[in-house]
């Protein structure tokens, strides 16, 4: 066989060639079609899953109307506006062909009245939320807050009431035994054995006529009958009527003389009066520097000399400068001396005494400053200065660090001398006016109403 006779003419390879591109091409088209199909039902669980109403991809001529926010829109609007009398927009949306339902498509406008009435609750609850409510007080919060300590008095004398506090809590019957108890709490406290003993036979005394019947009746009498001994002893110092009002402070080493002065220069200065004052403690080592501290902290002019000076001079030039620069108040500091010693009591009259030279009323306040841990040695210290220069008022300092606080009691029924200031502490602000009411609470306070 010839080789033109084997290899096929060109008319058949160009029928065979025809035939294998229609082939391949309908086996294209049947896997498109399959893979389409396959597309298609991949697509529809999806699509129901997510919960969207579209059905599944079509040829753009086939496409009916859906349910898209690019689609349904200008549908619905066209629809609104096309006929010549508008309709209700209700009517509209009910003829509506609308084969799939969508949370975008376009809804009439409701009138106010109706906007109200869908949403009240809303509304009104908006202006409610801006406003906060007010905080409601209980009678059981006030009595929780009566008992935290926020009086001074009570925060100060908590060493004192310790025991006495802790006395009446819970019911309890009188009996011998308790009114022994009591006693004994008083005399630790300081009050003193007169005092005391004062006390005691009149509580019992009302006792057996049935006055008293528990540990609460047993208390409010207690309180009534120590306010009875320390009210008349609350009278505040009163500065007013003379220039310079020449205020002597007196006392024993360490019981605070210098800085109660600086105190009172500061409460002085807050009422609006002009204060200056005199270095009268001239013998202990660095006292007339501390008092020159004072003064610069307060802005306060401090008349003083170098150690040693005669202390009696020193006031005496103070006062003529006062009296010169019309000062409201003149505070003079005095050396610190043992009560026991007749010499050194000698030379305090000696200070009184020139001070009169310039004024015979001077000085107008003699304050003596006892420290109340001293307890019943302050009762001594009293006496001794009393016969000495005439104590016209006290100031009862370092309560706040000493149960003996009962002290007070005992100098008020002894002395019936005022009772001016107390002391509550270290700061400035804790040189307290006497108040008898908060002075007997805090002493029969509870042990557990404060720190």
């Amino acid at each position: 066989m010839s080789s033109e006779q084997e290899s096929p003419s060109k008319s058949e390879k160009k029928g065979l060639f025809s035939r294998w591109r229609r082939k391949n091409k309908a086996d294209e088209l049947a896997q498109s079609a399959t893979t389409e199909a396959q597309d298609a039902q991949a697509v529809t669980p999806i699509e129901q899953s997510l919960g969207s109403p579209q059905e599944p991809l079509k040829k753009p001529e086939s496409l009916e109307p859906v349910a898209s926010p690019d689609i349904v829109a200008p549908v619905a609007v066209t629809q609104l506006v096309a006929p010549t009398e508008p309709e209700p927009p209700v009517e509209v949306l009910v003829t509506e062909p609308a084969p799939v339902p969508s949370a975008t498509e376009a809804r009439p406008v409701q009138p106010t009245a109706a906007l109200e009435q869908l949403v009240p609750e809303k509304v009104k609850a908006e202006p409610q939320s801006d406003v906060l409510p007010q905080p409601t007080t209980k009678p059981e919060d006030n009595n929780a807050e009566k008992k935290k300590r926020s009086n001074r008095f009570s925060r100060a004398l908590s060493r004192t009431s310790a025991g006495l506090g802790a006395f009446f809590l819970g019911y309890k019957e009188i009996s011998d035994e308790l009114l022994e108890e009591l006693e004994t709490l008083l005399l630790m406290a300081d009050v003193g054995v007169d005092v005391t003993t004062e006390i005691i036979g009149e509580l019992t005394a009302r006792v057996k006529r049935g006055e008293l019947n528990d540990s609460d009746t047993l208390k409010a009498e207690l309180h009534r009958v120590l306010l009875d001994i320390i009210s008349p002893c609350e009278q505040e110092l009163d500065v007013t009527g003379k220039q310079p009002f020449v205020l002597l402070v007196v006392g024993v080493n360490g019981v605070g003389k210098t800085t109660t002065i600086g105190k009172l220069a500061q409460r002085f200065q807050r009422e609006g009066r002009s204060v200056m004052l005199a270095a009268g403690d001239t013998f202990r080592a660095a006292a007339v520097e501390q008092l020159q501290v004072w003064g610069e902290r307060n802005n306060v002019q401090v008349v003083a000399q170098h150690t040693g000076a005669d202390s009696a001079s020193v006031i005496y030039d103070a006062v003529e400068s006062a009296k010169a620069k019309n000062i409201d108040v003149l505070i003079a500091d005095t050396a610190g001396r043992l009560h026991t010693k007749s010499n050194l009591m000698e030379e305090l009259e000696k200070v009184k005494r020139v001070m009169a030279k310039l004024d015979e009323a001077a000085p107008h306040e003699v304050l003596l400053v006892l420290d109340a841990g001293t307890g019943q040695n302050a009762l001594n210290q009293m006496h001794e200065f009393n016969r000495a220069v005439g104590i016209t008022g006290l100031a009862l300092t370092k309560l706040d660090g000493t149960a003996k606080g009962g002290v007070a009691f005992a100098l008020s029924r002894r002395f019936k001398v005022p009772l001016r200031y107390v002391g509550l502490g270290e700061g400035v602000d804790d040189l307290q006016v006497f108040r008898a009411e908060d002075y007997v609470k805090a002493v029969l306070s509870d042990v557990d109403d404060g720190l």
